[in-house]
């Protein structure tokens, strides 16, 4: 099959990471069917393709059925930040299940191959470090978090049950920390937070003392771990995200230096089950499909600040 007979269903498709997929495919010259219920997509990220005719846009709610016509269904809707996903955990956790189980059986129907967007959420607070893909985390299941955590947790189980029973194509790829442009300025994650704040020359909030770890990827490596993944022969899940750690409260510091050395920093406490620390371990990344992150930090937050002034109000 030739790249431009590829027609691709991409769930979420408006959003943050999903935007930045349906770019990349379409500058492959490949079909692209997006779904999106606008809870955290916005039609901005993808008013360069309106138009075009390879290019398809609907609203649609994926915890109901759809049927279209695809070969790939890369499955990214649900809302991924705590804020987003902990204001209506009900719907979160339906939007995980049912559908995943809706695209499950759409791929199912139609033979398409389906990658799950799934997250290092999975690991819960992580009682080994780093991460890899054969840890089997340390996940609340009556946490605030758990909509989520649980949630994932579910869409990956009936992944494997379709697998099994079906003989469904899959591509799981456990997502780590991502940043970049299109991030909403109001998803309560921190490399957005603190631009925000430090564009509105607020304190910086910093949750406990500050030295819990993240490890952030920028979107365009992410979005080629996604497409190595979903292109490569591998059907077991997959860690994709920057193995460089760094403290909360030194990203603070790097996002002062860049807009205002001035600004205070205010501590808060903890969120219930927060994780302490978060590394991904992705060696399986590197010898399977050739990945690892190659954007620098300080480059990729630049082009991240410059997004967040472009659309300052």
């Amino acid at each position: 099959m030739s790249n431009n007979q590829i027609r691709n269903l991409v769930t979420g498709g408006a959003g943050f990471l999903g935007s930045h997929l349906v770019d990349k495919l379409m500058s492959k010259g490949q079909e692209v069917v997006c779904i999106d219920n606008f809870f955290t997509g916005r039609k901005r990220n993808l008013e360069k393709w309106f138009g075009n005719p390879n290019f398809e846009l609907i609203r649609h709610d994926i915890t109901e059925p759809i049927l279209v016509e695809v070969d790939r269904i890369w499955h990214l809707a649900c809302p991924a930040s705590p804020i987003q996903y902990q204001s209506n955990p009900i719907k979160t956790a339906k939007t995980s299940f049912l559908g995943t189980y809706n695209m499950l059986g759409l791929a199912r129907r139609v033979k398409a191959r389906m990658l799950l967007a799934s997250t290092s959420e999975i690991y819960g607070d992580p009682e080994i470090h780093p991460q890899s893909e054969d840890y089997r985390g340390n996940v609340s299941t009556i946490g605030t978090r758990s909509c989520y955590d649980e949630g994932k947790r579910i869409a990956e189980t009936l992944c494997y049950d379709y697998e099994r029973m079906h003989n469904t194509e899959i591509r799981v790829a456990r997502i780590f920390n991502t940043y970049g442009p299109r991030m909403l300025n109001n998803d309560g994650r921190v490399v957005s937070n603190f631009i925000v704040q430090a564009l509105k020359k607020e304190p910086l909030t910093i949750y406990g003392d500050g030295s819990q770890t993240r490890s952030f990827c920028y979107v365009s490596d992410l979005i080629d771990g996604l497409y190595k993944l979903m292109n490569s022969n591998f059907s077991k899940p997959m860690n994709l995200g920057n193995p460089e750690e760094i403290t909360i409260k030194k990203l603070s510091y790097k996002i002062k230096e860049k807009i205002n050395p001035n600004l205070e920093l205010k501590l808060k406490d903890l969120p219930e089950d927060d994780p302490r620390r978060r590394k991904p371990d992705i060696s399986l990344a590197k010898e399977i499909i050739n990945w690892s992150p190659v954007i620098d930090f300080d480059q990729g937050l630049e082009n991240t600040i410059n997004y967040f002034k472009k659309f300052e109000n």
